[in-house]
């Protein structure tokens, strides 16, 4: 399933200050992602688990709709039925968290990387935990998203949460480091070079330097005015 996290901003909770949560280490080799199909037949049985995937697929198709609130009670029920599928706790996870509800989802994604193996949703779920003031669980996501090497975009999308977790620190050099290592202006970008520049320049702005901040800004612009407010943030250093 893909991805929906976006390390945009939006209201933190108080971070926690206690010890970051154990982690559970990877399989050697993530194995291929199972069909939530037949593994929902085979955890609830043939009469409920053709009900369950009824119900999967309603959340599902809820979820690509954005109706958020009406997929959350179909999954929290299959969720409570059959806690060992991945892509139930995979697809709970990514609905608690398009509704703020971090530690809930955080929880549902880290079922879902224990059962895979898979690294495709450590973005959304590095956020989960960047909301909560993990700060070490945030690096910790990092490297195991670097290690897998996945694709570029699952990459970038990673880094901006890993950035922005330091700029939540008061960190903004190192914010700003994160966000320049191995960057360069793209001939054809694509819509994470686009984020990652407008997070770039954001980071810029708010470290005092202007003049970088709005030719970045410019250049996001020029390829699409329509991401986020980049039109407004040029007006407003012009």
């Amino acid at each position: 399933m893909a991805g929906n996290g976006d390390g945009s901003s939006r209201p933190r909770s108080k971070p926690h200050r206690g010890k970051p949560r154990r982690r559970v280490p990877l399989p050697p080799v993530p194995y291929p992602a199972p069909d939530p199909h037949s593994e929902l037949v085979r955890a609830l049985g043939p009469e409920r688990g053709r009900s369950a995937v009824r119900r999967f697929e309603t959340a599902a198709k809820a979820f690509r709709a954005e109706r958020f609130a009406e997929a959350l009670p179909l999954l929290a029920r299959l969720a409570r039925d059959a806690p060992e599928v991945a892509d139930v706790c995979e697809l709970h996870g990514l609905v608690l968290y398009r509704l703020g509800r971090f530690r809930a989802a955080m929880d549902e994604l880290e079922s879902f990387r224990e059962l895979s193996g898979s690294v495709e949703q450590h973005p959304v779920l590095a956020d989960c935990h960047r909301a909560l003031g993990r700060w070490a669980d945030v690096e910790a996501l990092w490297k195991e998203l670097g290690a897998a090497s996945p694709s570029a975009e699952l990459v970038t999308e990673g880094r901006l949460v890993l950035a922005g977790a330091k700029a939540d620190r008061g960190e903004l050099p190192e914010a700003i480091r994160v966000l320049e290592q191995g960057w360069r202006l793209p001939s054809r970008p694509r819509a994470h070079h686009l984020r990652r520049a407008y997070a770039l320049a954001d980071l810029y702005e708010r470290a005092g330097r202007s003049p970088r901040a709005r030719e970045l800004f410019r250049w996001v612009e020029s390829h699409d005015p329509r991401l986020a407010d980049v039109s407004q943030r040029v007006r407003a250093l012009s």
